[in-house]
């Protein structure tokens, strides 16, 4: 479906164009063979006579009119999207039925009135219920025969509300003028009706030329149909064809077994549609819910990985700003002495310099871990990676009175890598041993970091002497947003894994033999 320059929809398929699932399929056929059951059930017993209840049709009536007006008022709305004159004909078809059930209420001998309402004749109520059925039989056939229409035939014309308002202005006056014919006109009409009790003879023409345009429908709509719409009108077609071969094939007396059957088949015909059309609104309002709920939630994880950005950022740049700040205000101290220390201010502002370039490097690390996956990729030594790192930490290692101790690997064989990130990972499983570590209260706090090569790999491992990792919380320590500390956002593992994982690594963590947590990365190295 496409919208025009106008705002008004272009036409394109509806729910209605779907194709029917097995389900519906055998759906309809069941409802089929239960309507040919019941046909044949009272067939034999089609002419004996039952009490007359008046009251019982305009009841029918009643519900007819709100069923066919419903279904109506939903193929306008298909119609307004599909804009398929099928469908258009159809929704008129049904607003036709509607209507015209109100004057052959009105009108029904014994019912509000001996004769009827409306200035009534002995005929008008009969002879409105074959225009009804006519009209409707018409329709159905329309339906049929505009089926196969091409789309830019059905989607051609203005815009759908002057159709719509044509066709309900057509079908007012068409059921006015028949009403006129039925009640003022009536002596320009055949007999129909004997007595109270009785039909005449001629009521088979009308009703065999309407049996033969259902019939006509019914034999069409198979070979068109290719939706859940048509795998119904089908149905309708057929109990149509059932209602009709009750009011005027079997023997002709009114309020007979046939005479009351034919009523309640209509019912039937008159609800299919309407079923149909509720049951599939509401499996579409059902999809649609979940398919909000989906966009809902996707909309959600963009949101948490934009939080997620923004908080890795955060992250990563406190500890060289906080740097900074700390070599600033040393350097004042130094400038402020009576003998300033040119070497030390010196010194504060190199460490200020490098902390800053450190700082950019984080932008520079966090959009390439965003990026492409080997954007920036180079040989990188990780000895020296691990030395710079202590290096930076080695403010916040001395504070917390933390001995480090390293084993490194001799030999110095390459991974390819970014460095920058590699730097980060080390930097977070460092800066997180440091922060497990606050929690011991006595004995010694012990940081090391080892390396080795084994064969194609280097294995490198950052081991602490903090209280180690819960067992429980172990599985999901590296999902993002799952943290062990009370005010952690539970992304610098996370980021580490994805770091990791994008150089063809792994990174695992376990606890120690006494105590401590030890977090291990492999890497591969360098082909010769």
């Amino acid at each position: 479906m496409t919208i025009n320059a106008h705002g008004e929809t272009d036409g394109g398929d509806t729910w209605l164009d779907l194709p029917p699932t097995a389900r519906q399929t055998w759906s309809a056929i069941a409802v089929a063979a239960i309507v040919v059951v019941a046909f044949g059930a009272v067939a034999p017993f089609a002419g004996r006579p039952l009490a007359t209840l008046n009251a019982f049709f305009p009841s029918l009536d009643a519900i007819v009119f709100v069923t066919d007006l419903i279904t109506a008022v939903l193929l306008f709305a298909q119609f307004s999207i599909s804009r398929s004159r099928s469908i258009l004909a159809l929704a008129s078809g049904y607003l036709f039925t509607a209507l015209i059930v109100i004057p052959h209420a009105l009108t029904f001998s014994g019912a509000f009135s001996e004769k009827g309402l409306l200035g009534a004749g002995p005929q008008t109520g009969s002879w409105l219920f074959i225009f009804w059925h006519f009209g409707f039989a018409a329709t159905l056939l329309a339906y049929a025969l505009l089926r196969d229409e091409k789309r830019a035939k059905s989607s051609s014309g203005t815009t759908t509300p002057p159709a719509i308002g044509w066709s309900v202005a057509t079908v007012i006056g068409l059921v006015c003028s028949l009403t006129w014919l039925a009640t003022k006109g009536a002596t320009l009409l055949p007999t129909i009706v004997l007595d109270n009790s009785r039909l005449s003879p001629f009521v088979i023409y009308p009703v065999s030329l309407t049996m033969l345009i259902s019939a006509t429908a019914l034999t069409v709509l198979p070979f068109r149909q290719r939706s859940v719409l048509d795998r119904w009108l089908v149905v309708v077609a057929l109990v149509y064809i059932a209602e009709l071969a009750f009011s005027g094939l079997f023997p002709s007396v009114r309020f007979s077994v046939g005479f009351y059957a034919g009523r309640v088949f209509s019912l039937i015909t008159s609800s299919i549609v309407l079923i149909v059309l509720m049951a599939e609104t509401m499996r579409l309002y059902v999809r649609l819910a979940r398919s909000n709920a989906m966009l809902q939630a996707e909309r959600n994880n963009k949101l948490m990985n934009l939080e997620a950005m923004v908080a890795s950022i955060s992250h990563e740049i406190r500890q060289p700003l906080g740097a900074i700040a700390v070599s600033g205000s040393a350097a004042l101290r130094f400038l402020e002495r009576t003998s300033p220390n040119l070497e030390e201010v010196r010194s504060a502002l190199n460490l200020m310099v490098d902390e800053s370039h450190r700082a950019s490097q984080v932008f520079d690390n966090i959009r390439a871990l965003f990026g492409e996956a080997d954007r920036g990729h180079e040989p990188v030594d990780l000895n020296e990676i691990t030395f710079e790192v202590l290096r930076i930490l080695g403010g916040e290692l001395k504070d917390r009175s933390i001995t480090t101790r390293t084993e490194l690997m001799s030999e110095r064989p390459l991974v390819m890598g970014h460095r920058g990130q590699l730097q980060e990972v080390l930097l977070n499983l460092v800066r997180n041993a440091i922060e497990a570590m606050d929690a011991v209260k006595d004995g010694s706090r012990v940081l090391q970091v080892t390396s080795k090569h084994d064969a194609d790999k280097i294995i490198v491992a950052v081991e602490d002497s903090g209280p180690g990792i819960d067992p429980k919380k172990l599985d999901g320590i590296f999902d993002a947003f799952v943290s062990t500390k009370p005010r952690g956002m539970g992304l610098g593992l996370a980021i580490c894994r994805m770091i990791i994982d994008r150089h063809h690594g792994q990174l695992s963590a376990w606890s120690g033999k006494k105590r401590g947590a030890v977090f291990q990365f492999i890497l591969p190295t360098t082909k010769a």
